[in-house]
């Protein structure tokens, strides 16, 4: 399904997906996978195997797991696939970035950006093709929404960075030889697809799969406040909430999806938000010049924020073409900073990456 320039709040689950002709593995998660074998009349365990074999050895061919008895890889390969992503388009920018381009099989592009640093790297996927939220300040809304992804093409996006990195000389790379952590920040609403981001999640958190722990996984949401809980209630990620004005008014602007819940229920949603002890909610801030960066807009920030533990993200604005917006000058963004440290927040200031290739955050737009 096609945007119609109208933002939609909740596209319906599955109903725009690109199915395979035969149920995929990578869209079950180890209970689903259990589930599957016993389907086909085969025990519990070989379900944990299988999930092995999928992420801990990366393999695309039943033929191909070993300690599973003949008969029951041959019902595999009769009545399942393994999805993989080859080839992927890649573009390095001057500081070690790395934007990749995923076709999928209804020829539709989606995009993830490696960010490496000396002690982890960091993978930002996406978790529909487009986006329904129509925000002013990014380049993915002007997509508009096409389709939710399953959780495979979720996974893979992992998979194949893995691969990467692998295949990469040892001393080329900035940071370690493996994914650490991801970001749900890519192209996409999370809690839009959030059936199958849960889903992804719990295969990116199990032992026999990649097994991140919650603390290295961070869902993104432009706040879709009635799915707030059930992601507190159904994973343990982290929350981040792009929000970038406290101003009904502003925010409406910037962000259609104000106008269904303002900026009051969102931040009621977050102070009940069910996390996990000695966690906080990570906001996001977009620093744009004469929008949102006086000083009474920190002060207003941090009047809001009382009461809700959290870190404060402060983002410059990538500029791009057409964009009506420009990135704050460093010393506004420096005195915004300021202020929300002297009420006692923590402040950190992004440093943009990959804006050579159009990686940056609000950037992805499928023009690889």
């Amino acid at each position: 399904m096609k945007a119609t320039g109208r933002m939609i709040i909740d596209s319906p689950p599955g109903a725009e997906l690109a199915m395979p002709s035969s149920p995929d593995l990578k869209d079950f998660d180890q209970r689903q996978l259990i589930d599957f074998l016993a389907s086909l009349g085969q025990p519990a365990f070989r379900g944990r195997q299988v999930m092995a074999w999928l992420y801990r050895y990366g393999i695309d061919s039943p033929a191909q797991m070993t300690d599973l008895a003949k008969s029951c890889r041959e019902l595999l390969a009769a009545n399942a696939v393994i999805s993989r992503f080859d080839d992927p388009i890649a573009q390095k920018s001057r500081d070690g970035s790395v934007k990749f381009g995923f076709r999928l099989d209804d020829g539709h592009l989606i995009e993830s950006v490696l960010i490496p640093e000396e002690d982890r790297n960091t993978l930002c996927i996406s978790s529909q093709v487009g986006c329904a939220m129509g925000c002013a300040f990014c380049l993915t809304a002007k997509i508009g929404f096409i389709r939710n992804l399953r959780p495979a093409e979720i996974v893979n996006q992992v998979c194949a960075v893995r691969d990467y990195l692998v295949e990469q000389p040892q001393n080329s790379l900035i940071g370690p030889d493996r994914v650490t952590n991801l970001v749900f920040m890519g192209m996409g609403e999370p809690l839009n697809n959030l059936s199958h981001v849960v889903t992804a999640i719990s295969i990116l958190t199990e032992q026999r799969g990649f097994d991140l722990t919650g603390r290295r996984i961070t869902v993104s949401t432009c706040g879709i406040v009635p799915k707030m809980r059930e992601l507190g209630e159904r994973c343990a990620a982290n929350l981040a909430v792009s929000l970038h004005a406290v101003d009904d008014r502003l925010r409406d602007r910037l962000m259609p999806v104000n106008r269904r819940y303002p900026v009051a229920e969102l931040l009621a949603a977050c102070r009940s938000y069910p996390m996990p002890k000695r966690r906080r909610i990570m906001f996001e801030y977009l620093m744009l010049k004469g929008v949102n960066d006086s000083e009474d807009d920190a002060r207003s920030l941090a009047v809001k924020l009382r009461g809700i533990p959290c870190k404060i993200n402060l983002l410059p604005f990538n500029e791009c073409q057409d964009s009506p917006y420009v990135c704050s000058d460093m010393d506004a963004i420096l005195r915004f900073q300021k202020i929300l440290l002297a009420a006692h927040y923590s402040v950190f200031i992004r440093q943009s990456r990959g804006g050579d290739i159009a990686a940056a955050c609000g950037q992805l737009a499928g023009q690889l």
